[in-house]
């Protein structure tokens, strides 16, 4: 087997706790990695890119910054959809005010303007908790979306609401737009999601992160040891709002190109990130990835099913993808209430052991 641990000696306490132990694993996952950054820009196709990878991708990103609110410092956020129109907004004006400012300088700052939200609407964190925190940020859904119809600023005063993305390049690339090439925006999805991928995990395991799991598994003890609430909640909703803000601004300029605010970005945005860390399971960094994959990829692949492999009309085929998805939901809540990624984590262990699985 590749997966064994037999022989790895550890020689530090860094080599101990880094993220992949086991020396097998770490080849595993550093050739994945070469095989999505060398290889996949030369098979991917307009259809894969826009209905399955790049969507993902950004998804991904927002549900790793939800997962830091909720899953590591357990403040239940309903507003992820709101936030995600902030960073489209932000990386709106931005391109229009500063039309060669590089693109990935707007996606970052259109994040940094979303952290900035994100604290405002994190003070209510300060005094309440659980529902009536979840009801706060729904507030914040509600009233940011309104706020962008409202405010003919945001849109620059279009008669019909919308927004568009210019054409942005990098290194004479077009990466925004009509004309970008798919694997041009597929590569600057994949390398914002490894990079703050990359940054999560250093963060959740450093000091930072273990002030957000205190405060999230007993906030009068974290109290008590010395874990200030004001310092760990307030910088859980800017780092989350960061995240989530580069992933709305990705997903308004590279993904779609042009969107209205209430359709892009309404409840159902929220509810299917929230979906997305539950079912890949909260405190984990890659049942973010697992549950961006249910959320996003499974519906595609159960749709080319039935539609194109079986026949069945396309009116049929949504009804039975929604009974579906909703079936799995339940199963796997009932099976493994900590996501897949436990899932996942068991299987590791018992492949350490084989032949001999427990």
């Amino acid at each position: 087997m590749l997966y064994r641990e037999a022989g790895d000696f550890k020689g530090s306490y860094a080599a101990d706790i880094q993220t992949f132990p086991i020396k097998g694993e770490r080849y595993l996952f550093w050739a994945f990695v070469a095989f999505c950054f060398l290889v996949v820009p030369f098979l991917i196709t307009p259809y894969w890119e826009k209905s399955i990878i790049v969507p993902f991708l950004i998804w991904s990103i927002v549900a790793l910054g939800l997962n830091i609110l909720t899953g590591y410092c357990g403040q239940v956020s309903l507003g992820t959809g709101g936030f995600m129109a902030v960073g489209a907004f932000a990386c709106y004006k931005l391109m229009i005010a500063f039309p060669d400012l590089n693109i990935v300088a707007v996606i970052v700052l259109s994040g940094f303007i979303t952290a900035g939200v994100g604290l405002l609407f994190g003070l209510p964190s300060l005094r309440i908790k659980g529902f009536y925190l979840a009801v706060a940020t729904l507030a914040a859904q509600f009233f940011l979306v309104w706020l962008f119809n409202k405010v003919g600023w945001f849109y620059n005063y279009s008669a019909s609401g919308q927004i568009n993305a210019p054409t942005r390049y990098i290194l004479g690339v077009a990466v925004t737009g009509a004309n970008a090439p798919p694997w041009a925006t597929y590569l600057l999805c994949l390398s914002f999601v490894f990079v703050f991928a990359w940054v999560a995990r250093n963060l959740t395991r450093g000091r930072l992160g273990r002030s957000w799991m205190a405060m999230r598994d007993m906030d009068i003890a974290a109290q008590i040891m010395g874990v200030s609430p004001l310092g760990s909640k307030l910088s859980a909703f800017a780092i989350s709002s960061f995240y989530v803000g580069m992933g709305g601004a990705m997903f308004f300029s590279v993904y779609l190109g042009a969107v209205e605010v209430t359709e892009a970005f309404n409840i159902d945005k929220s509810f299917d990130a929230l979906f997305m860390i539950i079912i890949g399971g909260l405190g984990s960094i890659l049942g973010s990835f697992l549950g961006a994959a249910f959320i996003v990829v499974f519906p595609v692949v159960l749709k080319n099913i039935m539609v194109g492999g079986l026949g069945w009309s396309t009116d049929l085929a949504a009804h039975i993808e929604i009974m579906t998805i909703g079936a799995l939901i339940i199963f796997f809540l009932i099976v493994e209430p900590h996501g897949l990624a436990q899932l996942w984590r068991l299987t590791k262990e018992k492949l350490r052991l084989w032949p001999f699985p427990y």
